[in-house]
């Protein structure tokens, strides 16, 4: 194993690219450049973590999903000829004239990358809407590089606790494994609402919507009470 060079040392390297800084703002952004640093090698540590997990459980259950062609398919159908699959579970079901915010700006932010995504995994976006009816929100957004599949039926967003008592939804992102000619889970989003932080809204680890790692560069940050709209 190599030996990492000290985060503060690094941290010295590196340089503001404007004349004019105060000591105490090389200081402080030294002292914030180390933990960046750390931060970051905190992220590859989760990441191996991550992809040395072992098994998880195979999918038992014979979940139905139909495709933009309309055929009736299987979970390990949405792999094509990819080992793994990437799922994002959107709520934009038949009761909601119109999906979810923060769900559509990730998948905007999604769809710039489909296209690299797909040349390593299978992507499918999993709605209780019809793909037809997916697809015209798509449109609408021009989007192009995103594949929609309607999920058959209840049991899977049910299975995976996504459908509240009063009708709303819940998103959940999760991939899965091709083992043979079986399905394994190999991860999924587990942090819930109950494990948010004080004033904090839910979110995963690393935050996967791009949208608020931007703004968390900025010196107002994410804000208190601002969440993204469908329309401005």
């Amino acid at each position: 194993m190599n030996t990492l060079t000290p985060a503060a040392t690094l941290a010295k390297k590196g340089k503001t690219p404007f004349p004019g800084e105060s000591d105490a703002y090389r200081k402080a952004r030294e002292t914030l450049l180390a933990d960046e640093i750390e931060f970051r090698r905190h992220m590859t540590r989760l990441a191996d973590q991550r992809r040395a997990l072992p098994p998880g459980p195979l999918i038992m259950k014979d979940y139905r999903f139909k495709d933009a062609n309309g055929s009736d398919v299987g979970l390990i159908d949405l792999f094509g000829k990819n080992d793994a699959l990437v799922t994002y579970f959107w709520m934009y079901g038949p009761q909601r004239e119109r999906p979810c915010p923060m769900c559509t700006n990730w998948l905007g932010a999604v769809n710039g990358n489909a296209a690299d995504i797909k040349q390593r995994v299978a992507l499918k976006i999993l709605g209780r809407s019809s793909v037809d009816r997916q697809l015209a929100f798509a449109s609408e957004r021009t989007w192009r590089h995103l594949d929609f599949v309607q999920t058959v039926g209840d049991e899977y967003a049910n299975d995976l606790g996504l459908l509240n008592a009063n009708g709303s939804e819940n998103p959940a992102l999760v991939v899965f494994k091709r083992d043979g000619d079986k399905v394994r889970l190999f991860w999924a989003s587990e942090m819930t609402k109950e494990m948010a932080d004080p004033d904090q809204d839910p979110r995963d680890a690393p935050d996967v919507a791009s949208l608020w790692s931007i703004l968390d560069l900025t010196p107002g940050g994410r804000g208190t009470d601002w969440y993204p709209k469908l329309t401005y």
